[in-house]
């Protein structure tokens, strides 16, 4: 049974000899994601996160695979675009209440 047993192969991954994932880059990019289509705040926690992921793989670069910083890298572009679309929903609406507010004090 245990020569079966070191026979078997092993399954396919695409790490090299004691590389890892970067922690969080999973949630990073479900975050970024989220910050597009949902809740826009998210995209400063994806951002932050993702700043932090990065700094860890720039480090070490051997530590880490290559896939899960494209991970982090996705859902930092992401976060920045939903930061983006917070910003420009702020300024129209803050640009919308002006222009009700000024229009209505002519009204008097």
């Amino acid at each position: 049974m245990d020569q079966n047993y070191q026979n078997q192969q092993q399954p396919y991954t695409n790490y090299g000899p004691g590389q890892q994932q970067l922690p969080n880059a999973t949630a990073i990019l479900v975050l970024g994601i989220l910050s597009i289509v949902l809740c826009q705040p998210l995209g400063i926690a994806a951002l932050i996160m993702g700043n932090n992921s990065l700094r860890l793989y720039n480090q070490d670069p051997n530590r880490y695979t290559p896939g899960s910083a494209s991970t982090v890298r996705a859902g930092r572009i992401c976060g920045i675009i939903g930061i983006a679309l917070m910003v420009l929903w702020g300024l129209l609406m803050l640009a919308g209440v002006s222009i009700f507010s000024f229009m209505g004090m002519n009204r008097y």
